[in-house]
């Protein structure tokens, strides 16, 4: 990957949002790691047109030198630069300062361009102050009014448990099981009101989830972990909205490759990543899970089907003993059900890397009585039918191999890592779902397998987190 510096400046035309839309053409094709302040400087002598508006960024891209100027040629042009012209007015004007180590020595005598490269690499510091920065002034990217009604006190002077957003719809890069991946997320995030301040400033919200995504990615070059990001976020909100406490949670669906079992078509089957953060005076605490389908057989019904036949089979002429051989032999009819379920696991930061997304789809899947897949052929079919009338579940049996599936795999982390399992089933011949959870410990877990007591009190998950019940709007 090449480092390239650029300057980018406007002064035609709606020149912030000139510049905005070069960098997300550019993010097309390469990555842009950095971006100045803006600076509003004067044309130069004998140029036309109002002042310009000019920034620096940096930029990663795999592209050789020449392909990277001809691609920032065909981005002048997507945003309205027409004119070649040296000192004509333009919407658009991108230039090279440095690709890799060879510095353009010409335009970083420039003020315009040295100032705001200054702002995101220290090392030009030296050569904006030889250059003078008394005809480059930096202009907020925004208006500012004196009026914060958010502020202000309220007339009535009570406290509000949560007061956010949700339903915000960003595309994020995550890091799923070592591989960086590209998600279409949907984050909510709320904060609790002191009675003296009569709002959130819900606009901020928005602004907090760019710039902590852009401040997680920015300290490595590997994509971000769901739970890292979640938990920068909240611990932003606490600190900027001077809130007690907030919490976020993100949604992400992400595909996994499967091939189907015996006719062996690959294909993308669809998942649900899960991270919740909390985050308070005392630091952050992180949730990651899974969310996943299969079907389901249903134990009862499938008991009382094969009570009947084994009547009907004694009834025909066949001895109790052939007539049970039979049944044992056969799948024996029953109702099934499309099911969902659910793993979510916190652990300390240290031991989060150990947790993969993948393995925790496979605990999901496997405690059905069958996995599914969006491509089936009819062997495939016979395959998933057959494996699920051979291995009934209950919705209470899925959520209880869930929980012993994590407690095995996950035998190495503490006792305080956090668990939840759920599952619902998607009735076929009642009018109503299944549903099922449980939460907890794995401290209290392993002491109910290994003592057989009930342990009453389990830790449900506002309490690991250190919030309060339902901890997040949904």
């Amino acid at each position: 990957m090449h480092r390239v510096y650029i300057g980018i400046g406007s002064n035609l035309g709606d020149r912030q949002a000139n510049i905005l839309a070069a960098l997300q053409r550019l993010r097309v094709r390469a990555q842009v790691v950095a971006v100045s302040s803006f600076y509003e400087s004067d044309p130069a002598e004998g140029a036309d047109g109002p002042p310009f508006l000019n920034a620096a960024a940096e930029v990663r891209t795999e592209l050789e030198r020449e392909a990277f100027v001809q691609m920032l040629g065909q981005v002048q042009s997507a945003v309205g630069r027409t004119s070649r012209l040296r000192l004509a007015a333009r919407p658009i004007d991108i230039d090279v300062l440095a690709f890799d180590d060879d510095v353009h020595p010409r335009l970083l005598q420039r003020a315009y361009n040295v100032v705001p490269l200054a702002e995101i690499v220290p090392a030009f510091e030296q050569a904006a102050r030889a250059h003078g920065t008394q005809h480059v002034r930096r202009r907020e990217r925004s208006l500012h009014f004196l009026a914060n009604r958010q502020e202000e006190v309220p007339d009535v002077r009570l406290a509000l448990n949560r007061v956010g957003v949700s339903g915000i719809k960003r595309v994020v890069h995550l890091e799923i099981d070592g591989r960086p991946r590209v998600f279409n997320g949907e984050f909510s995030m709320v904060a609790d009101l002191a009675p003296d301040k009569a709002g959130v400033h819900m606009s901020r919200f928005s602004e907090i989830l760019e710039e902590a995504t852009l401040d997680v990615l920015a300290r490595t070059d590997a994509p971000a972990r769901i739970e890292g990001l979640v938990a920068s976020i909240a611990g932003e909100i606490v600190q900027s909205q001077r809130a007690i406490r907030a919490d976020v949670r993100l949604r992400a669906s992400f595909g996994l490759e499967r091939w189907t079992p015996v006719s062996g078509k690959r294909g993308e089957e669809t998942y649900t990543l899960i991270g919740i953060a909390h985050a308070d005076e005392r630091g952050t605490r992180r949730v990651i899970g899974v969310e996943a389908e299969g079907m389901t057989a249903c134990p009862c019904a499938q008991q009382m089907i094969r009570e009947h036949a084994l009547r009907d089979l004694i009834d025909a002429g066949f001895s109790e003993t052939d007539a049970n051989r039979a049944l044992d032999a056969l799948p024996v009819a029953t109702h099934n059900q499309r099911g969902r379920g659910c793993i979510m696991l916190g652990v300390n930061e240290g031991q989060a890397a150990g947790v993969r997304a993948e393995d925790l789809v496979e605990i999901v899947e496997s405690s059905m009585s069958s996995e599914t897949y969006d491509l089936l052929k009819r062997p495939d079919e016979f395959f998933v039918v057959n494996k699920a009338h051979h291995n009934p579940k209950f919705v209470e049996d899925v959520v209880r191999g869930i929980l012993a599936r994590s407690l095995d795999m996950y035998a190495d982390l503490s006792d305080d890592t956090f668990m939840f399992a759920s599952q619902i089933n998607y009735e076929s011949i009642h009018k109503h779902d299944a549903f099922a959870e449980a939460f907890g410990r794995f401290g209290e877990y392993r002491e109910e397998l290994r003592t057989g007591t009930y342990v009453t009190q389990k830790t449900d998950l506002a309490s690991w987190l250190g919030t309060r019940p339902s901890p997040i709007v949904t």
